[in-house]
């Protein structure tokens, strides 16, 4: 199944859920969608997902606390928190350097709240993971190399 129509059924379905909930009413869900970057979503390296979520590079920096396993026993399910001390973080998004799509993860992190997320993501083997954080406008990065014994995105 192509990757796109994957990640197109997954957000309608959430969406969905949340309009039937009645957490969202029917015009947001639709806005919602409709802001979805779907640029970013298609990227196939580090440097172009920073540039497709609208930055021209990202620092290293030591304010961004990456949580994920040394070693992931199953691709499938490896479990990841970001936490950003970085003041006024606007955005947190996770990116799988050897992914056949480079993010696989972003939030935006509206103000007043607490800049940490935690997701699981797939993994088709072993690589670099990055926590990408904009804060201020400027993008920082953590990274961290988790290996992979069990294929997630095809194996």
């Amino acid at each position: 199944m192509n990757q796109q129509r994957r990640d197109m059924l997954r957000l309608s379905a959430a969406l969905s859920l949340a309009v039937a909930a009645g957490l969202i009413k029917p015009e947001e869900a639709r806005a919602e969608a409709a802001h979805w970057n779907k640029a970013a979503f298609s990227t196939k390296s580090v440097s172009d997902t920073v540039k497709a979520l609208g930055g021209s590079a990202a620092s290293a920096s030591d304010q961004i606390v990456l949580t994920a396993p040394d070693i992931a026993e199953n691709g499938a399910v490896v479990p990841i928190a970001v936490t950003s001390k970085a003041a006024n973080t606007q955005s947190i998004a996770i990116l799988i350097e050897k992914n056949p799509n480079t993010l696989a993860a972003s939030f935006d992190i509206p103000a007043g709240t607490e800049p940490s997320v935690t997701t699981r993501v797939k993994m088709g083997q072993t690589s670099k993971v990055y926590a990408l954080v904009k804060a201020d406008n400027k993008f920082f990065v953590a990274e961290k190399e988790i290996k992979v014994t069990l294929g997630g995105c095809g194996g």
